[in-house]
């Protein structure tokens, strides 16, 4: 079964509700996830926060976080699952943000770089993860590391 399958079953199961805010993955997650029959019982939609402007205004991202920690950084990430948490009026928030590639490269932040961020209740953290193929391969790769840890997160509630 899919992984976005298995979230799916997993949070009907729970009587949970999802949203995503997607800064690298473009909306992947959200696609994914609304490519099951039956999701608009459980996913609730989504933010795509690409530039900075809209992860502050919208989904409440400190200007100061952003500053000293740039976008692609783990305290975004989880700023970004706690608002969007709020803002959706979700159970679950999951969020990335990430450097896609061929370019945005900066110093210690390579390409492939990843930081998932996950809300649920007053819990907030972070992930890293350090993906190596063409920037679609990448984007997958970050949707599908959101969802699986999604999926890790409902088994073990």
């Amino acid at each position: 079964m899919a992984l976005e399958y298995e979230v799916g079953e997993l949070l009907k199961r729970r009587g949970l509700t999802l949203g995503t805010v997607e800064s690298a993955t473009g909306g992947l997650i959200s696609h994914l996830v609304t490519n099951v029959p039956g999701s608009s019982g459980y996913y609730m939609g989504s933010v795509t926060s690409y530039s900075n402007e809209i992860k502050m205004k919208v989904i409440g991202v400190k200007r100061a976080t952003l500053e000293k920690y740039g976008s692609v950084s783990p305290q975004v990430a989880e700023e970004m699952a706690a608002g969007g948490r709020k803002l959706l009026g979700v159970d679950i928030c999951v969020a990335d943000t990430g450097i896609a590639g061929p370019g945005g490269a900066t110093e210690g932040k390579t390409v492939g770089l990843f930081y998932i961020g996950l809300a649920h209740g007053g819990e907030v953290s972070s992930r890293r993860y350090e993906f190596h193929g063409s920037r679609e391969e990448n984007k997958r790769a970050a949707a599908e590391a959101a969802l699986g840890w999604v999926k890790e997160y409902l088994v073990k509630l």
